[in-house]
């Protein structure tokens, strides 16, 4: 089951569909981890960095980044919205492959992940760190 994790006041981030958008949620996650203290966040990068570049290539419009604390058990998570129609999927394993290991390398990464459709279009895309 996907964590509940829209809150108002959740810190959040909107940016532009450019190649600049992993970078900037990199910065914006880590800027996040160390206001509530969490040293241990390299896993965190990765894994925004693949959700937004995910959201960059396959998506459409705004991309949204949010990270929130699991109001279960307090563990981090990260949201990628963007208002593109398909649904992410780990790809199979292809070792001649020069892309499309962003999806596996989140699922190793995150304690769990997934993805809910919205109402008026579009997908989030989770990952709790």
């Amino acid at each position: 089951m996907p964590p509940t994790v829209v809150a108002p006041g959740a810190p959040t981030l909107f940016l532009e569909p450019f190649d600049l958008a992993p970078s900037l949620a990199r910065r914006f996650v880590e800027v996040w981890f160390r206001e509530w203290e969490i040293s241990d966040f390299t896993d965190a990068l990765v894994v925004v960095s693949e959700l937004v570049t995910n959201s960059l290539l396959h998506g459409d419009g705004t991309i949204v980044v949010r990270v929130v604390r699991d109001g279960r058990d307090g563990r981090p998570v990260i949201e990628v919205q963007d208002d593109g129609a398909g649904r992410p999927e780990i790809q199979p394993e292809n070792y001649a492959a020069t892309a499309g290991r962003g999806l596996l390398m989140v699922s190793l990464l995150a304690l769990d992940w997934g993805t809910r459709p919205l109402p008026d279009g579009g997908k989030v895309t989770w990952a709790k760190c």
